[in-house]
């Protein structure tokens, strides 16, 4: 797509962080905005913030895990703007713990918003573009799709999953020739309140602990600290959106949005071609800061 003036963006997660910035920058570019998102007050508030900065914007509430959800949603946008172009897979969770420490709620909830959202989105919205031969995909992933950084696997595992989703639709839509573009979205550290995600996980999917859950003034003063530093290192939600509609404009297929993590999947990638048994990574955090993993607060707690 050279020009997205006048065209039409669906973005999920889409009332914060990286989607916000998404529809903040698609508005700049001309678009009209479909913003999805689970959370209804905030995806209300960031829909006045985008019709005050003059953008065309309406708001759906979607849950991105729910097969009819996701379909209602493809139809009120085709019902409100006729068709949609540019379509984001953004919603994501994450849930921490070792793969011992895990329940299946864990998994159940993770794997379907960040897993299943992408699915549903494909599903609900491919059709369509293959059918007008014009719009792109933007699929958030993870250098997490990359590599394997322990105590985050159900994370590593649907970005991994999506990824491949990803490049096996773009294989599929270039060998028949199609106009439809994808593109992978690989971040690494942004500042955004993925780690606070846990205050959208449904009650069902709710570890019986989890209420009982509360930090101390110390743990809480270290978990406070510590996301303030990954916050100072992190790239802004607004240089993400920027390189994202670079990449529709030239049909860029892989954005990394760092090169913090690039030594990481250069080795597992060497290990793989050499047939070595993985070497030892640390968690994400701690590799990059030299501190384990925040204390869990009560809304992002996610191992029993």
């Amino acid at each position: 797509m050279d020009d997205l003036k006048g065209k039409v963006a669906v973005i999920t997660g889409g009332a914060s962080g990286m989607g916000l910035a998404f529809a903040h920058r698609f508005a700049a570019a001309g678009m009209r905005l479909a913003v999805a998102d689970i959370e209804a007050p905030t995806l209300d508030s960031a829909v006045a913030e985008l019709i005050e900065v003059g953008a065309d914007a309406i708001g759906f509430q979607c849950d991105v895990s729910d097969a009819d959800s996701m379909q209602d949603l493809a139809s009120s946008v085709y019902d409100t703007f006729g068709t949609a172009h540019v379509v984001c897979l953004n919603a994501g969770v994450a849930a921490v713990g070792t793969m011992a420490e895990l329940k299946l709620a864990d998994w159940q909830w993770v794997l379907g918003v960040n897993l299943w959202g992408v699915i549903h989105g494909v599903d609900a919205f491919l059709k369509q573009l293959i059918t007008q031969d014009e719009g792109h995909l933007v699929v958030t992933a993870s250098v997490c799709g990359h590599t394997c950084y322990p105590t985050a696997g159900p994370y590593n595992a649907t970005k991994h999953a999506v990824t491949a989703i990803a490049e096996t639709l773009y294989n599929e839509l270039s060998a028949d020739g199609s106009k439809v573009g994808v593109t992978a979205l690989c971040p690494g550290f942004v500042d955004t309140q993925i780690v606070n995600s846990g205050r959208n996980r449904p009650e069902h999917l709710l570890d019986a602990n989890n209420e009982a859950l509360t930090l101390s003034v110390d743990e809480q003063r270290e978990r406070d600290a510590i996301l303030e530093e990954f916050s100072a290192v992190a790239v802004r939600p607004s240089y993400v959106a920027e390189l994202v509609h670079a990449a529709i404009l030239d049909n860029t297929f892989w954005v990394f949005t760092d090169d913090r993590h690039s030594e990481n999947i250069k080795r597992r990638q060497l290990e793989i071609r050499e047939r070595r048994n993985p070497s030892e990574r640390l968690p994400m955090l701690e590799e990059a800061f030299g501190v384990a993993t925040p204390p869990l607060s009560p809304a992002d707690h996610s191992s029993g």
